[in-house]
């Protein structure tokens, strides 16, 4: 059985982790290259505008798989420089895969998020989840340190503070609790999870293709450039746009009041 179940409707891709019967769980071997090749072919069809990512069955994921840690197999077998090339060539090529997305990622967060699971949530531009959800980073626990890229991200999206409580005591937060702290915008009843993420899905892929890669990429550049620096890259960059099709098809539409139809021409 393949990782990914990979459906693609409407210019919106849906990427299914699929390991349902062991809560989707990450690190064996093909896992990144599973990931990188359907990450580079939504990088280069135009036609896809979104994307979607969540779990099967009752898991988002629940992170690095436990049982291949206790062998000591996969990624996590091996000397030390093994083990680190078993992030860096799979663990890590999942999640640079998902960062290097040009289009905007939804992360539609079905149930438990743990671990590498909440880093692979947190890549997502936009996330959302059901009730029922749960969200930790609970690497101390296992006598370990966050190995994902957790530590750089999460803070990011929460606070120091909040990210601190979480990485030092392992504790697992509920969906309320996320979204009271920031790390989702939305919590949904679990049956409409899928159905909210693609209305959502649905509303971005309305937008013109080019413009959502370039505003996507000129928010990722906002974290590290000087307002200076930002303000000469949406300059070039919206030269580029005032220059297309569908920046007219935009005025026109909302001239002659009615929904543009972008081509991404």
């Amino acid at each position: 059985m393949s990782l990914l179940k990979i459906e693609t409707a409407n210019h919106v891709t849906t990427l299914t982790i699929d390991r349902a019967e062991t809560m989707n769980p990450l690190g064996a071997k093909g896992d990144g290259d599973a990931f990188a090749a359907a990450c580079d072919a939504i990088n280069a069809d135009m036609d896809v505008r979104c994307v979607i990512l969540t779990g099967a069955g009752r898991a988002f994921s629940a992170g690095g798989d436990i049982k291949a840690m206790k062998e000591r197999t996969g990624s996590f077998g091996g000397n030390a420089p093994e083990i680190s090339d078993g992030y860096r060539n799979n663990i890590h090529k999942v999640l640079r895969a998902l960062y290097g997305l040009r289009v905007p990622l939804i992360s539609a967060v079905n149930g438990a998020a743990i671990g590498l699971g909440c880093d692979l949530a947190c890549l997502g531009d936009i996330r959302i989840a059901s009730d029922k959800a749960k969200f930790g980073v609970t690497f101390l626990k296992l006598g370990i340190i966050p190995g994902d890229g957790g530590t750089w991200i999460l803070p990011r999206i929460i606070g120091e503070a909040r990210a601190a409580e979480l990485f030092y005591t392992g504790d697992v937060i509920d969906a309320a609790t996320a979204l009271d702290w920031g790390l989702v915008s939305r919590v949904v009843d679990g049956d409409a999870l899928m159905d909210e993420a693609r209305a959502l899905a649905g509303k971005i892929a309305a937008m013109p293709p080019h413009s959502l890669r370039h505003a996507k990429n000129l928010m990722r550049q906002g974290r590290s450039v000087t307002y200076d620096t930002a303000l000469e890259m949406a300059a070039n960059t919206q030269a580029l746009m005032h220059l297309t099709n569908d920046h007219m098809e935009g005025i026109d539409a909302l001239l002659e009041k009615r929904a543009a139809h972008f081509t991404g021409e």
